[in-house]
């Protein structure tokens, strides 16, 4: 029997994966990936933010648990953070939930640093559209970086990782749980502890598990991927805080992403059994929607009129109903009520995998050899 199974190899499911091995002392801890490489979806697909909380103005504990989890993501991961560019946010003179005012407030509340943007960034936005522009401390991820990371780490720990492999159900077993998995790896698997963290696929098991208490939405997002002129690759613009957009450096590919709150979700829908989100993805017709997002962008940042476009990603985003109208983006951790040893996490932002081993440290995990050396004992 397999210490722990993790269920998915997104950045999530890797640092659990090595957490539970490197800080937890489990001996035996496989990692299953159905596609071909880890960190190959959401966790590529992204806009590649490390935030500090401006983002999220509505949600004052999101934006904290920002302010805290960024130099502990920058500490631990220098060689995936891109710092040297500068990075702007712009507020709205019109359908902005949040005025210049109180932006600054609420950045002086969390402890950010904000100061008013010089003229020659001012320059670049519509003064008729923008009310105020302030540099910030934010930076970008590189996706390849944390996948290299992740791979180098797993190997010298010895965690086995199955790729090509999907788990279709998870069953109690006396004292854990089988594991059927198909593809490339296809075979039964005996595990004292299982992390679900499957993102998207949360609850899309048979088997004994039943899915999580909280509710979940499902999206169909595009991620437009452009190149800009010379003069703002530098840079990262974010205008908010309403039906609004970002421009963000994407060091995987040394482009920027676009998106917009309007156009970037393509459809939406409830999540339920046996109704697989990257099955309906993949179905998709994707469609880009790109035109639009330039034609309202450049409205308030007329510089965008020069970027090129290079291509979309398209991906499942996955959040908690019960946050879509504050935004705020906290991780779900459920222990399975009626399977202990069976957890599914997900969490919102990549900044959020603290929180979640937060969560961990509470928890008391207790080898598979060490239980039957218990049990050998007792007999």
């Amino acid at each position: 029997m397999q210490d722990a199974v993790v269920i998915g190899g997104g950045f999530y499911g890797a640092a659990i994966a090595i957490y539970l091995t490197k800080q937890r002392g489990l001996k035996t801890v496989t990692l299953i990936e159905r596609e071909a490489a880890l960190l190959a979806r959401a966790s590529y697909n992204n806009q590649a933010r490390v935030h500090n909380g401006y983002h999220y103005p509505r949600s004052f504990t999101t934006a904290f648990r920002s302010r805290v989890n960024l130099p502990r993501f920058v500490r631990d991961f220098p060689d995936a953070v891109k710092l040297d560019f500068t990075k702007v946010y712009a507020i709205a003179r019109r359908n902005s939930k949040v005025t210049a005012r109180q932006f600054e407030r609420f950045c002086r509340e969390i402890g950010a640093t904000l100061e008013p943007a010089p003229q020659r960034v001012r320059e670049l936005f519509e003064p008729r559209l923008i009310e105020q522009v302030f540099l910030v401390e934010e930076y970008a991820f590189d996706s390849t970086k944390l996948a290299d990371w992740a791979r180098q780490e797993l190997a010298e720990l010895g965690v086995e990782v199955r790729l090509g492999t999907r788990v279709q159900g998870i069953h109690r077993r006396h004292e854990g749980f089988e594991l059927e998995c198909d593809g490339a790896g296809s075979s039964t698997i005996h595990a004292k502890y299982v992390f679900n963290c499957t993102y998207s696929g949360l609850n899309q098991f048979d088997g004994d598990f039943r899915g999580t208490q909280t509710k979940l939405k499902h999206e169909i997002t595009e991620m437009a991927l452009v190149e800009t002129v010379p003069e703002l690759r530098g840079l990262g613009v974010t205008v908010m805080d309403g039906p609004f957009f970002s421009m963000m450096p994407f060091p995987a590919r040394g482009l920027h992403t676009l998106s917009h709150v309007r156009y970037t979700p393509h459809s939406s829908w409830m999540d339920a059994p046996h109704e697989d989100p990257y099955k309906r993805l993949s179905e998709y017709e994707r469609e880009s929607r790109v035109d639009r997002m330039v034609r309202d962008v450049g409205r308030y940042f007329p510089a965008v009129y020069d970027a090129r476009y290079v291509e979309s990603l398209f991906e499942v985003k996955t959040v908690l109903v019960k946050n879509e109208g504050d935004d705020g983006r906290p991780i779900l951790f459920e222990q399975d009520p009626a399977s202990h040893g069976l957890y599914s996490i997900l969490g919102g932002k990549i900044d959020n995998i603290y929180d979640v081993l937060e969560k961990l440290d509470a928890e008391n995990f207790v080898s598979a050899s060490q239980t039957q050396s218990v049990l050998g004992a007792d007999k």
